[in-house]
């Protein structure tokens, strides 16, 4: 790896350091969207994309965004970002660590040779932990908050509206981040994999092919109460045991699929430690590399559901409450992904889809979407503080996203 990689990637880890001071935590990293310390974020960051020789301002949704020129003005932009808020008790490269390589890469580039602009963009709001709903920052870049988004409220009752205007910002003006497909050339992103493929391939990178697509469902299976001692079992409708049944087919099945499924929440009712359980709700989160591949497992998931509640005696209800269908990652944009990651060193690059949701799930809307994927220790453990990266990783995906956007060039050129 280059001494300029090396020196680009340890000034970003640096820049993660003094980012994850900024927190509403006395000890571990908090830093959601509209508070003080978002404040301070935007600030920093776009002190830093200044030194970069970017432009920067604030969005009408309080997104932190960078330009710089191509070979001539006016030219549409290739964008490249993250998002610079966390979830509580965080890790301090999620998010983060993406926009501060943004920053390298516009500082190493030789932008008057392009044949577009660079825009670099710090989301906010990604990971939805103050207001319960996930990418708000770059729905706004792609024209989608709904009016309604607005008055979601978080756990004080500050409803996004008045968080907004507290911020600094109006609220009735959020259309004015939105972006049009004309502007734009496309979307890359580099982000840690927040898993474990990359460790067990041993490769510091890998190409993201696509983002996965989700559907969480509150289930219920309804028996009937009754004594735990005087019930008989023939006679018992137990909506626990059913349940249980149900959350073992579910993992079966996901295997079987390739998909993931998680019951997160589980509980009983009415309760009672001498008590049959007469009713029992649990989550599911469910998500798969396709629509198609995600919708075939709950299919099977909500038939093995019916068996065993028709065997047991008792009813089985599910109500969809979430759905983010899956991003299919564009295809000139995963080239160039590919042609970085070969330049970093990998002949054979790993593809991979994303099993968390990122900001391209959103921006997919304007334009197309690519990212790169860098690997993280610890066995992949991330939204912890035990989230972690190595020098030498970072400096393999700078040198890869560098030239990432010199292949997106070339597919660009005349």
């Amino acid at each position: 790896m280059t001494t300029a990689a090396l020196t680009g990637a340890a000034r970003a880890i640096a820049r993660c350091d003094v980012l994850a001071t900024l927190s509403s935590l006395p000890s571990g990293i908090e830093r959601v969207a509209y508070s003080e310390e978002h404040r301070a974020a935007n600030a920093l960051v776009g002190e830093w994309m200044r030194e970069a020789g970017l432009q920067v301002r604030q969005d009408a949704a309080g997104n932190v965004c960078g330009r710089i020129e191509g070979r001539r003005d006016g030219l549409p932009a290739l964008v490249l970002g993250s998002h610079l808020d966390t979830v509580t008790d965080a890790g301090r490269y999620d998010g983060m660590l993406g926009v501060l390589l943004a920053i390298e890469v516009a500082e190493r580039i030789d932008t008057a040779a392009l044949p577009f602009a660079l825009e670099l963009i710090g989301f906010t709001d990604e990971e939805g932990t103050r207001f319960g709903d996930a990418l708000l920052g770059s729905r706004a870049f792609a024209g989608r908050v709904a009016a309604d988004r607005l008055a979601t409220t978080d756990r004080a009752g500050t409803s996004v509206a008045q968080a907004m205007t507290a911020f600094g910002l109006d609220p009735a003006r959020i259309g004015e981040a939105a972006r049009r497909p004309e502007e734009l050339v496309g979307y890359l992103e580099t982000h840690i994999e927040q898993g474990p493929h990359l460790i067990d391939a041993d490769r510091a990178l890998a190409v993201v092919t696509a983002i996965a697509g989700a559907r969480r469902f509150a289930l219920q299976v309804t028996g009937r109460a009754g004594h735990a001692g005087g019930t008989p079992y023939p006679r018992r409708r137990d909506a626990l045991v059913a349940a249980a049944e149900i959350v073992v087919e579910i993992e079966r099945i996901a295997i079987e699929t390739g998909t993931i499924g998680t019951v997160g929440r589980i509980r009983a009712f009415p309760g009672g430690v001498n008590v049959v359980p007469g009713v029992c709700r649990f989550s599911l989160d469910l998500r798969g590399e396709t629509d198609e591949a995600r919708d075939a497992a709950f299919a099977r998931i909500d038939a093995a559901a019916r068996e065993v509640c028709e065997r047991r005696g008792v009813a089985w209800s599910a109500d969809e409450f979430y759905r983010a269908d899956a991003t299919i990652c564009d295809a000139a944009l995963v080239a160039a992904v590919e042609a970085g990651v070969r330049a970093a060193g990998d002949a054979d690059p790993v593809r991979l889809w994303s099993r968390a949701g990122h900001d391209g799930m959103a921006v997919r809307d304007v334009t197309g979407v690519a990212m790169l994927f860098l690997r993280c220790g610890n066995d992949g453990i991330s939204h912890h503080p035990d989230e972690t990266v190595t020098e030498e990783d970072v400096a393999a995906a700078l040198a890869g996203f560098e030239a990432a956007v010199l292949a997106v060039a070339e597919q660009h050129r005349p």
